[in-house]
């Protein structure tokens, strides 16, 4: 499947983003090199490997350990809210660029 250039200005306009023509060719260039990869990579035959749930042992604590015992260092104990502390509604408007004593006032994003 190839990306078109109608499909390139569909997606932009759902982003609200303003591309100039060349910045239009440039992503169709991209996203179809994008889409070849990934169809190369498809045609690997990848029947003896087995599936994992990391692809890179760089956050593995324990060299010794195997497969997702390595990775259990990752998950943290479910604690009930009422047990947590968390910010005070003051704490957390206390250094909010702009606040009406209850919310954050933030800029309207959407124009259409």
């Amino acid at each position: 499947m190839k990306v078109t250039e109608k499909d390139v200005a569909y997606v932009a306009d759902l982003a609200n983003l303003e591309l100039s023509g060349g910045e239009r060719t440039g992503m169709v260039r991209d996203l179809n090199s994008i889409l070849d990869y990934i169809d190369r990579l498809n045609e690997l035959d990848t029947s003896n490997v087995e599936p994992m749930a990391q692809v890179s042992d760089r956050y593995g604590v324990d060299d010794s350990k195997q497969g997702s015992e390595r990775f259990a260092y990752a998950n943290r104990e479910d604690v009930p809210q009422g047990l947590r502390t968390s910010l005070s509604q003051e704490s957390a408007l206390a250094n909010a660029p702009d606040a009406d004593g209850t919310f954050f006032r933030v800029p309207k994003v959407i124009e259409r």
